[in-house]
């Protein structure tokens, strides 16, 4: 069963969409509203990232992602500038029930294990944004030289397991994504993973149930729902009617 996860990228308070790391489109002045709005359209959990803290290294848009929570009634998934421990406590105070980690995995190993024991792998999960294989670092604006493989290793060798993947290059440009990499990834690590960025269509969808039966689990949708390329309310309504090729849940 496929997990569908709407994105809402916040910049700035308002809701906008990367493209291959590069701010494309703004879709809402308002990332509160967004996260309303998908949650009328029967989402079943959001994943949001401070772009704005990613790039500058600790939590930006903090009050935008407290009201996001207070706002809506299914789990949130939070990413972008968390490089301590305190910045983590910090948003699980706000109420999110889970927390990425990918820049402070790489250059503060230690510190995410903290993080990882305190909390445990259902909350703290590894977030790996890379180029032509290589993880990216702080915002997507460093290389960290290490393959993505050896990261997610590396996570599971602290204890993580789970694990979101994004192929830079693909993310927000509807060119579909890196089927190879999100099976090489489940299969030598043994962890589940979450597919990002991509995704163009229904089609893409169904190529990535295909990986379900290797660990491949969910996948996380911002410009294809934005922009209409299949209906958000339909797309959740015939998965819980459990109609369709893939079903959601929570």
């Amino acid at each position: 069963m496929l997990l569908v996860l709407p994105a809402i990228d916040i910049k700035g308070g308002r809701c906008v969409q990367m493209v291959q790391g590069v701010e494309g489109f703004a879709y809402s002045d308002d990332a509160v509203e967004m996260a309303r709005l998908c949650r009328l359209e029967n989402a079943k959990t959001l994943h949001i990232t401070d772009i704005d803290g990613a790039q500058a290294g600790r939590p930006v848009n903090t009050e935008t992602i407290r009201r996001m929570i207070a706002s809506v009634d299914i789990p949130i998934s939070l990413g972008g500038g968390l490089r301590t421990f305190e910045d983590v406590r910090a948003v699980f105070d706000l109420g999110a029930y889970r927390v990425r980690l990918a820049t402070m995995m790489i250059v503060n190993p230690d510190e995410a294990k903290r993080v990882l024991e305190t909390y445990g792998p259902s909350k703290v999960i590894l977030n790996i944004d890379a180029i032509d294989g290589i993880a990216a670092t702080r915002g997507w604006t460093e290389s960290s030289g290490l393959t993505a493989m050896t990261v997610a290793l590396n996570a599971k060798a602290l204890g993580f397991s789970r694990l979101v993947y994004t192929d830079i290059h693909l993310d927000g440009t509807l060119r579909g994504v890196n089927l190879a990499m999100l099976r090489t990834l489940a299969v030598n690590t043994g962890m589940r993973v979450t597919s990002a960025g991509g995704v163009g269509g229904l089609d893409d969808l169904l190529k990535i149930q295909e990986l379900e039966s290797v660990g491949v689990d969910s996948v996380v949708i911002g410009r294809a729902l934005y922009q209409n390329k299949f209906s958000c309310q339909a797309l959740w309504r015939m998965c819980e009617a459990r109609n369709y090729p893939y079903t959601a849940r929570v």
